[in-house]
């Protein structure tokens, strides 16, 4: 029934966000510049949390608009209506629903679903991860300087050491593509699939990623927070990759001499 109800949850919040296909709808702005929210987002995020609310009327919900709604179960679902706000304003098509469902702390179902592109991840703890009910699997590469990367930056930039614009120069100034598609949950998703061999990013709140990072690991990738301890969406900083080269991308993220040794 938990499966049943996230995939129902995510067709709900699809059946919303395509029916803005054709039509004009509000956008604002949350803190920081192009921070934005819509109202598409708003409904989204009430499709999924009705859906939610008549099976699991207990359960613990995170939800990026509405914030927490706990009720101290050992059950919490983790949503962002639409992550890749910005781009689905912009009328891009690289935005999605992503829904983690926690169980005593640990992330076990995860579901990723870009409406316009048709794709559909779904990854169960120690059952794999799959894209429209396909099997898939990270990249085989084995060194950095031949991988392709995927980042995002966040909206209001903090002015840290080694932060997001200098760690994106350390790799561009070696010739390693990096790419910002501006939906976190996407680029996991696309990690998990192959199609990207690691990603990156210095501020993620735990809505961008719960789905995401389950997805990585069950593709046979690792996912490290930017030390390379255990990885909880709870904190900020992410490194996600194909496992093969995630200790050397761990060192090239930290700035750390021998990089590519």
């Amino acid at each position: 029934m938990l499966k049943n109800t996230l995939l129902t949850a995510i067709e709900a919040a699809a059946a919303v966000i395509r029916s803005f296909d054709d039509r004009s709808f509000a956008v604002s702005n949350k803190e920081g510049i192009n921070n934005l929210v819509t109202e598409v987002d708003h409904a989204s995020e009430k499709a999924i949390i009705d859906t939610i609310r008549a099976a699991f009327p207990a359960h613990d919900i995170i939800s990026e608009e509405v914030g927490e709604l706990l009720q101290d179960s050992e059950y919490r679902w983790i949503i962002d209506p639409i992550d890749g706000t910005v781009n689905f304003a912009h009328r891009i098509p690289i935005c999605c629903i992503s829904i983690g469902i926690e169980k005593a702390g640990q992330m076990v179902m995860g579901a990723v679903f870009n409406p316009f592109m048709n794709e559909l991840y779904v990854a169960e703890r120690g059952q794999g991860a799959t894209l429209n009910d396909k099997p898939i699997r990270v990249s085989a590469k084995d060194k950095v300087i031949n991988a392709c990367l995927v980042t995002g930056f966040p909206y209001t930039y903090l002015d840290e050491p080694n932060g997001p614009l200098q760690t994106f120069e350390r790799f561009i100034r070696r010739g390693i593509p990096v790419r910002r598609l501006g939906s976190a949950a996407i680029d996991l998703c696309w990690v998990a699939a192959g199609r990207f061999d690691g990603f990156y990013e210095h501020k993620l709140q735990a809505w961008d990623s719960a789905a995401g990072f389950l997805m990585v690991e069950e593709a046979g990738g690792r996912v490290t927070n930017l030390k390379g301890d255990t990885y909880s969406p709870y904190q900020p900083g992410i490194i996600a990759s194909n496992g093969t080269i995630h200790d050397e991308l761990l060192r090239w993220v930290k700035g750390e001499e021998g990089a590519e040794g």
